[in-house]
């Protein structure tokens, strides 16, 4: 199951730079996941300050 971030999300990036498959991006006003992409290892949530990212 994909990783999303709601609405949380304060755009600071360490999500983007701790995906290990590059399924994060900066969206509009929030980062946001690449459902296909991503590989539910859970690395973004981990060292995100808000607590914007669970599983879908």
């Amino acid at each position: 199951m994909a990783y999303v971030i709601n609405d949380t999300c304060i755009s600071c990036g360490s999500c983007e730079g701790e995906c290990p498959v590059s399924a994060i991006s900066a969206g509009d006003g929030k980062y946001v996941i690449n459902a296909d992409e991503c590989i539910s290892c859970g690395s973004c949530a981990s060292v995100c300050p808000q607590e914007a990212i669970s599983e879908e």
